[in-house]
């Protein structure tokens, strides 16, 4: 079956070779690239970002060598109200966020697929390393790069009319791919880093953008323990930056209050958790789970993953840990995984709360 796809080409060896490989099966294929900044020089230059000046240039002459027709859509102003202004708002709220999910969830696969089903596109493809299989998401073959974490926010619906060519292979194949059919980009480095802090400095990011004000680093008894310069500049579970010379043990951030400035450490046995509260729960892979039911869960990209029970519960998901974790932090996502194979994707939440069960308190002492 030939299916009109609209390929996103970042500018990167990824999604090159996805959209040289949506072309090869005999689909109808129009290559994208989406610039994020109105003025791309405040973005990272080189290969430490994926929105630089270079990458439209690389991905052009990619979708040359493939043979397809190629455009460049202006997003920056949906980029920067959906993920940039989000990211600041989060910090300032106290919560980590992660941008790279938020442009998933908003700019790749919300905005651009609403306009590509308009345009009369049937899907979308991108060089996510993520399988499709009986249409929920897999992790990929390669699991140091697997991205179904970052893809757990998408919809059913969504997911539906996304296509991930390279779900199946490793990242080393990938590249030899492109070597063989004669892709520039094959020996590009991977972006990393937040694309749109050009410094790589997130917190003088935030600084300039939300003001530095002094406030105190206190421990669990509420003893002041030295200031910081501003409590947006932290997460939780972080242990460098603190500044607290002199302290007999590490110290580590148990939590931030924008509301009173405040930064609460303390040893890491505090941060154990095993009871995770989330907001607005969306199920891709399954229906609705409403009783406790074993599942796996990440916290994190690239993080640990936790056997657990969950289940939604109004407007919330609910997750027991059968073991506790650290350095959970609000903002973050909870994607679940059924708990058979740990592999396929059944929904997530954006985390809001954590405590601990008061099994888990007791034995932490």
């Amino acid at each position: 079956m030939t299916l009109r796809v609209l390929a996103a080409m970042s500018g990167g060896v990824d999604s090159a070779v996805a959209a040289a490989r949506a072309a090869e099966a005999g689909h109808d294929v129009t290559g994208v690239h989406l610039a994020l900044s109105k003025n791309p020089q405040s973005y990272r230059t080189g290969a430490r970002g994926c929105c630089t000046v270079e990458d439209s240039r690389d991905a052009r002459r990619a979708a040359d060598v493939i043979g397809i027709p190629f455009y460049v859509w202006d997003m920056a102003e949906e980029f920067d109200r959906e993920v940039v202004q989000d990211f600041v708002a989060e910090y300032s709220a106290g919560r980590t966020p992660n941008p790279c999910l938020r442009c998933n969830e908003k700019i790749k696969f919300e905005a651009v697929l609403d306009r590509a089903i308009a345009l009369g596109f049937d899907a979308v493809a991108t060089g996510h390393h993520v399988r499709k299989v009986d249409g929920r998401l897999v992790r990929s073959v390669d699991p140091d790069k697997d991205q179904s974490y970052v893809l757990g926010v998408l919809t059913r619906e969504q997911v539906a009319h996304a296509m991930f060519p390279l779900g199946d292979c490793t990242k080393e194949e990938v590249r030899a791919e492109a070597e063989r059919r004669g892709l520039s980009v094959a020996d590009k480095p991977d972006s990393h880093d937040i694309c749109f802090i050009a410094d790589g400095d997130t917190a003088g990011f935030l600084n300039r953008r939300l003001g530095g004000e002094p406030g105190p680093i206190k421990d669990e008894s509420g003893e002041v323990l030295g200031t910081h310069s501003g409590a947006h500049t932290f997460t939780v579970g972080q242990r460098k930056g603190l500044n607290l010379g002199g302290a007999p043990d590490r110290r580590y951030v148990l939590s931030i209050e924008p509301v009173n400035n405040t930064v609460t450490v303390g040893p890491r046995s505090s941060l154990r958790v095993d009871e995770i509260v989330g907001r607005s729960p969306v199920w891709s892979g399954c229906d609705p789970i409403t009783e406790p039911t074993p599942c796996i869960v990440q916290l994190r990209a690239h993080g640990e993953v936790y056997a657990c029970t969950a289940w939604q519960r109004g407007e919330e998901l609910v997750i027991r840990l059968a073991e506790p974790a650290t350095g959970v932090a609000a903002g973050q996502a909870a994607v679940l995984y059924d708990g058979d194979t740990g592999d396929t994707v059944l929904g997530s939440a954006t985390i809001t709360a954590t405590a601990r069960s008061e099994e888990e308190a007791a034995a932490a002492g």
